[in-house]
């Protein structure tokens, strides 16, 4: 929830022109997507001429329509072009206290509309400590997956927050991200190989343009969800070549 009008125009201008400057190789093989507020997004849409960077939203409801008042469906997103869509956000999950089952349902309503659902999975410094971070991401995905099927992973991404680790001042190595992501991918594909190696698993711990090359490298980790860094459009570039 940042930016006035002219300051959320003008980063997605300058995020717009720092994609082009990015090598031609990397242009074809690193996807880049930005995720305005719900009211930003026609803005965005109209801003972002060149279709390089990808249209995203911060989330949105479950049900197709109805008396549901400050909420946004799938379809009315997928109106505006959007193209991914973030669900179970751990500020959406901890602040809003949405459970495992309506992130699923949110999971599933992004898939009908053909939107690609970004699942966000992750434990509190508390079950980091009790040794349940596995147990705890684990439990998040097959929610997911009971009202979804593994087939429907394969069109979706997966993002990994460490909660403890974002805006607390306490810093998750590389190896300890790759640890849960190898955990995530193994868990899938013991249901299905192809599923496994075909989503996209990406890292969302307060990644800047000084770890990103570190944590790209991991063999597991296949990109970034960005936080705070987004709101700079040079530091935000930096983290997109950091994929080269």
């Amino acid at each position: 929830m940042h930016g006035s009008k002219n300051q959320v125009r003008q980063l997605l201008l300058d995020i717009e022109a720092g994609t082009a400057q990015l090598s031609q190789v990397l242009a074809r093989t690193v996807e880049i997507g930005v995720c305005p507020s719900f009211l930003h997004i026609g803005l965005a849409a109209e801003t972002l001429v060149s279709k390089i960077v990808k249209l995203g939203a911060q989330n949105v409801y479950c049900e197709p329509e109805g008396a549901f008042t400050g909420e946004i469906s799938a379809e009315m997103l997928a109106e505006y072009g959007v193209t991914y869509v973030l669900v179970g956000h751990s500020e959406r999950r901890g602040i809003f206290a949405e459970s495992d089952q309506l992130v699923a349902a949110k999971f599933v309503a992004a898939q009908k509309c053909s939107l690609i659902p970004i699942l966000c999975l992750g434990e509190s410094l508390a079950q980091r400590e009790q040794g349940i971070t596995e147990a705890t991401v684990l439990a998040q995905l097959d929610a997911v997956i009971a009202s979804a099927g593994i087939a429907a992973m394969s069109k979706a991404v997966i993002a990994y927050e460490p909660i403890w680790a974002i805006g607390t001042g306490k810093t998750a190595s590389a190896e300890q991200a790759q640890q849960v992501h190898k955990v995530l991918r193994d868990h899938l594909a013991q249901l299905s190989a192809d599923v496994a190696a075909e989503v996209r698993i990406i890292y969302g711990g307060s990644v800047k343009a000084s770890n990103a090359a570190e944590l790209f490298s991991q063999a597991d980790i296949d990109g970034g969800l960005i936080g705070g860094a987004s709101l700079e459009a040079e530091e935000f570039i930096s983290i997109c070549k950091s994929a080269d």
